[in-house]
């Protein structure tokens, strides 16, 4: 009796163990421990690859935290990208912006507007040769544009799921920031062209590129209104030579400037001058020479070997981490091709878009996206539901908004730079945590 007993548990063993195998999450594998210098959480963390061209050697890597609360319950899954184009998604949006952690020396410390607080929150660095993802083929870098940044994108989240498939049902959005003003609603769009059983919501970009000209041309106007440059500047600005004439010819768009526009280009420099950040021109300029600045603070956590050890990452092709891609300038080529008509697409196909603007934030200037999202509110016939007021947070104003129909919404974010979460973290969060309600930014 005992000895078929021994034979009847063997036998289970040997048949079960390999079902267990099979049903372990391969997600399991791209877990991680503790950080270094990570204190005590309660959630769960995952980092690694998914290989997006196994021929061609091209992978993507993520790191993935779930959320505080109900991560596989209710809470929905957000993916973000960075813009740049060409900049982290790990180092911007995790650790610089709304991730659990941001590093101090040799600790991180907890992020206490973490955005994990509300959501699953995925990020991934795109397209390849940002930050830890890689193409063993190099040629691939030469041929990197909006398209193929969507098409890679795309690939990532059909094996991302295949990692996670207790999330592919979840409700699904996709947010980020600057030139994923490009990449958000591509990706977006290419998610229900594909007939992916993706279950997309919505979208949230901040501070976006949506339509060159119309966002290049702003600067002009918000650096006259913030006292930047004079009025015969701003005259210049609007009658010899615009902004986005400028701009085509500094991000090497254009190959030439002509001397009417050098000219002015020339007198509206040296008027700003060179020590105010165009990216949050009220905030005070980080001196790397005199103080640690959260991108060196970045810089040197992301680049020792026992934090590329503990996030599953590894350096191909390069000898260092990088917030930004080096040679990133001929990511651009699509940069005048306006995305703002995607944006368009999204809304007259039921997806939820919210576009929020750091008000402190030349570049991509409030000035330039609340039109472009009036005159869209207007093509598509939307009527203003919630009419244009300030929103609060706690007890202090945090911006202005405006809703259009349930469908399309435009908040500023005061007191916020181009990269909002980091200059007003409590704000953002916030904001975000309206858009995944999918309720009115409070007025009160």
């Amino acid at each position: 009796m005992k000895l078929h007993c021994s034979w009847m548990v063997v036998l289970a063993t040997l048949c079960v163990a390999p079902l267990c195998f099979a049903m372990e999450p391969v997600s399991e594998s791209d877990k991680l421990g503790s950080l270094p210098g990570q204190p005590h959480v309660s959630f769960q963390q995952f980092g690694g690859y998914v290989t997006i061209d196994e021929k061609q050697g091209r992978a993507l890597f993520y790191y993935f935290v779930e959320a505080v609360t109900d991560p596989t319950a209710s809470k929905p899954l957000v993916l973000w990208l960075t813009g740049g184009p060409g900049c982290s998604s790990l180092g911007g949006g995790a650790f610089m912006e709304h991730g659990p952690f941001r590093p101090r020396g040799n600790t991180l410390l907890r992020n206490k507007h973490s955005w994990n607080r509300e959501a699953n929150m995925l990020y991934v660095e795109s397209p390849a040769g940002v930050g830890f993802s890689y193409s063993r083929n190099k040629s691939f870098y030469d041929d990197i544009n909006d398209e193929v940044t969507a098409r890679d994108n795309l690939a990532f989240l059909e094996g991302w799921f295949m990692k996670f498939p207790k999330y592919r049902n979840r409700e699904l959005f996709i947010t980020g920031e600057s030139y994923a003003g490009h990449y958000v609603p591509q990706l977006a769009q290419l998610v229900i062209n594909s007939g992916k059983n993706f279950n997309l919501k919505g979208i949230l970009i901040g501070n976006p590129l949506l339509e060159f000209d119309t966002d290049m041309n702003a600067q002009g106007d918000f650096f006259w209104s913030h006292g930047l440059i004079s009025d015969s500047t701003h005259a210049l600005l609007t009658s010899t030579c615009n902004y986005s004439q400028i701009m085509r010819w500094v991000y090497n768009i254009s190959e030439s400037l002509s001397p009417e526009c050098y000219e002015v280009y020339n007198k509206s420099a040296g008027e700003i001058g060179g020590s105010v950040d165009p990216f949050d021109v009220l905030g005070d300029k980080c001196l790397s020479s005199e103080e640690v600045c959260l991108t060196d603070e970045v810089d040197a956590y992301l680049n020792r070997k026992d934090v590329q050890k503990s996030l599953h990452a590894q350096l191909v092709g390069t000898p260092n981490w990088t917030l930004c891609y080096p040679d990133s300038a001929h990511f651009l080529k699509d940069a005048v091709i306006p995305s703002i008509n995607v944006v368009e697409w999204l809304v007259r196909s039921g997806i939820r878009a919210s576009v929020y603007s750091g008000d402190q934030d030349s570049r991509m200037s409030l000035f330039g996206t609340r039109s472009l999202l009036e005159g869209l509110a207007k093509k598509l016939k939307l009527k203003t539901t919630v009419p244009y007021r300030n929103w609060f947070e706690k007890k202090q104003v945090g911006g202005w908004t405006q809703v259009y129909g349930d469908i399309l919404s435009f908040a500023t974010i005061r007191g916020g730079s181009h990269t909002a979460p980091i200059s007003q973290p409590a704000r953002s969060l916030a904001l975000f945590t309206a858009f995944l309600e999918g309720k009115p930014l409070p007025d009160a």
